[in-house]
């Protein structure tokens, strides 16, 4: 799913549970009527018909980039998380809250960051421009917080789930992906010269002379880097990134980086092999190490940490940071209040201790029970699909049955929470809270390394209005902050609850059989368990996706990237024939809740489907999206899908002639014949 990760009440309202609630949020039934646009036919654009009038109308806040199903929760659960960030500042309750509270305070405290000024950066930019050589340099990028060309990181083996591994990989740019240096018009020249404009701007509010010179010098380093880069289509090629080797090939392979000694440095001196992601980047990421002169790099760290770190410094370096990032690439017009902005620093660094007391007040037990009961009916779904597909061979099919038997699905919050009491936390240090910070994340991912892989970990916190599959634990997660509405509401329609978090959750299970989780087995492990003629079969019908979505144009010549968007198209299309399953198994077992409002409940189901994919962005963020996110705008994730979906076609009455319409030979289906 998209983070957004991967909205306006009073913080009274919300702090009351929400089992306090007898009545669907989106009366009557779960979706919101009146945000239909009823002139508009169906089969000629679902998403404008059930959409189309809180599109005419809604006014993007002036400090969001974006309004969707998930921000409007994400904003819900800011005003919860304030709630809970702002008691345990007032009357902490224990030591966790302690922590809490005097983050947030320290967030909080304007005056004190103006009064410090500069002099928290002082001992980090005075150790970067000690550096004697390039050795030297590279051990300080292998810190946390120090940027480089290249890095190292913590993660699950692609060949032996059950453990982690070290992987190198390619980094170091300061503007979203590769295309915004390296794309031709007059919008990509616009972004280069406000980023070079911000590297000066930064380095001079930072004390240093001949700000501009510099950041030519950064500008020119952070283009060739880009030259050289992957790109976000390429880093989706499992087989191609999926590089083991022993630290020996690796230092052959970039000498420059000192691997033996960079590995050390990072805590992770006893590593005899990794996995490399971007071989070619990393080979060229160690010659550009090695050409560059050292006060180039110099000036480039000591951009990145102030750049990086700019949120925890005066108001000057804060604003220079979004004007940049937020107003420029994003179009996003005013910075948000200090208090959100504070939720979400909290949220970053002591996540799952909010999330503990989050999930205590907000999350109730009978939106748990629903919900394992649909995820059930989801499974039974796909498995009954999976069993009778004419496209797949018996040999094929067993295997993936034997996958879809070994899914583990997690929900609400993780059966354990991280133990935070060695992060110092100070009320009058935030740059100092935020370094620390990092470390304690890392030395937190180095106290698992060396042991078999914990399956209760969670990658998201229980606040966070996201899910995700993580396909080397064939893991889905589902955290408490998306089972409300317009996702899930205990209290409303089972249509539309099968619509909405149905088809989400069918997605993160699609994705254990997308075209990037097909590779891994169900223990995890990258493994082709596929024939070859059911995985040709798989890829024509991909294939066909790919080229419809290659066709939309959200922006006048920036289409939507097929390969990159493959799986969460996939996602999104077998998710839906899941949830379609699993709603049908449902109706057989309690029974058809009729009609309401003039809508079946087949019809209320698909209604559900596009209301929780509205979605308005500014141009930046959409055009950012395009480039580099996996996932397809809102319109397209609603439209381009329910064109493939036969029981749309026939809930609607949708018939040639729509502009929708397809015939059934140019429709995709993933798990349905």
């Amino acid at each position: 799913m998209r983070r957004s990760a991967l909205l306006a009440v009073s913080i009274v309202a919300l702090a009351t549970p929400l089992a306090a609630q007898t009545a669907p949020k989106f009366a009557p039934w779960g979706v919101k009527l009146t945000d239909r646009d009823t002139s508009v036919k169906p089969g000629d654009d679902f998403y404008r018909y059930v959409n189309g009038h809180w599109l005419d109308t809604v006014q993007l806040p002036a400090d969001h980039v974006s309004m969707d199903a998930f921000t409007l929760l994400a904003d819900e659960a800011e005003v919860q998380v304030r709630a809970i960030a702002e008691q345990s500042e007032a009357r902490p309750n224990g030591p966790i809250e302690k922590q809490i509270g005097d983050l947030y305070a320290s967030w909080m405290d304007q005056a004190a960051i103006e009064k410090l000024g500069t002099a928290p950066l002082k001992p980090y930019l005075t150790r970067i421009a000690a550096l004697k050589d390039k050795h030297d340099l590279a051990m300080l990028m292998a810190e946390p917080g120090f940027a480089g060309p290249a890095g190292a990181g913590i993660t699950a083996d692609f060949n032996n789930p059950g453990h982690y591994t070290v992987a190198i990989g390619q980094g170091g740019l300061t503007m979203p992906t590769r295309d915004y240096y390296l794309l031709k018009g007059e919008k990509y020249d616009a972004y280069r010269t406000a980023f070079r404009a911000y590297v000066a701007q930064v380095l001079t509010l930072a004390g240093f002379s001949n700000a501009a010179a510099r950041a030519d010098r950064i500008v020119a380093l952070e283009t060739a880097m880009a030259t050289s880069q992957w790109t976000p289509e390429q880093d989706r090629d499992i087989k191609a990134i999926n590089n083991p080797m022993s630290v020996a090939k690796l230092q052959a392979l970039a000498p420059q980086f000192a691997w033996p000694d960079f590995l050390k440095t990072a805590g992770l001196g006893s590593v005899t092999n990794v996995i490399v992601i971007e071989p070619s980047a990393v080979t060229d990421a160690g010659k550009l190490l090695g050409s560059t002169p050292l006060d180039t790099w110099k000036d480039y760290v000591a951009f990145h940490f102030i750049s990086d770190h700019a949120s925890y410094l005066p108001k000057a370096f804060d604003d220079a940071r979004f004007n940049f990032f937020n107003k420029t690439l994003y179009d996003q017009p005013e910075q948000k209040a200090r208090w959100k902005r504070g939720v979400r620093l909290v949220d970053s660094m002591l996540g799952e201790a909010v999330g503990k007391i989050y999930v205590e007040q907000h999350y109730p037990a009978e939106s748990d029970r629903q919900i394992k009961e649909m995820i059930g009916n989801l499974e039974a779904s796909l498995n009954q699909e999976l069993t009778h597909l004419a496209w797949m061979d018996d040999a094929t099919r067993k295997q993936a049955l034997d996958k879809l038997a070994a899914f583990d699905p997690r929900v609400g919050h993780p059966v354990k929470y991280i133990d935070y009491s060695s992060f110092k936390v100070d009320r009058g240090d935030l740059l100092g809270n935020a370094t620390r910070s990092e470390k304690f994340e890392w030395n937190l991912q180095l106290s698992r390394f060396p042991k078999p892989i914990d399956r209760t970990l969670w990658d998201m916190t229980p606040q966070e209005v996201n899910a995700y599959y993580d396909p080397t634990q064939n893991q889905i997660t589902f955290p408490a902050a998306i089972l409300q509405p317009s996702f899930f509401d205990p209290n409303a329609d089972p249509a539309v609850n099968y619509g909405a978090i149905g088809s989400v959750i069918g997605h993160e299970m699609g994705h254990g059989f997308d075209d990037q989780g097909s590779q891994f087995d169900g223990t995890g492990k990258v493994r082709n368990w596929w024939s070859k003629e059911a995985e040709d079969k798989f890829k024509a019908r991909t294939a066909m996706l790919g080229k419809q979505f290659d066709s939309y144009e959200p922006i006048p010549g920036t289409h939507i990237k097929g390969e990159l968007t493959m799986g969460e198209n996939v996602g999104d299309l077998g998710g839906l024939e899941m949830a379609w399953g699993a709603w049908r198994r449902y109706v057989a077992t309690h029974g058809d809740p009729g009609v309401k409002d003039g809508y079946t409940a087949d019809q209320r189901f698909l209604l559900s489907f596009a209301f929780h994919w509205q979605e308005k962005e500014r141009e930046g963020t959409l055009r950012a999206q395009l480039l580099a996110d996996p996932h397809s705008p809102g319109e397209y994730r609603t439209n381009g899908i329910l064109r493939n979906f036969d029981p749309w076609y026939k809930a609607f009455d949708v018939k040639p002639g729509d502009k929708l319409y397809l015939p059934p030979d140019q429709r995709v289906h993933i798990w349905v014949d």
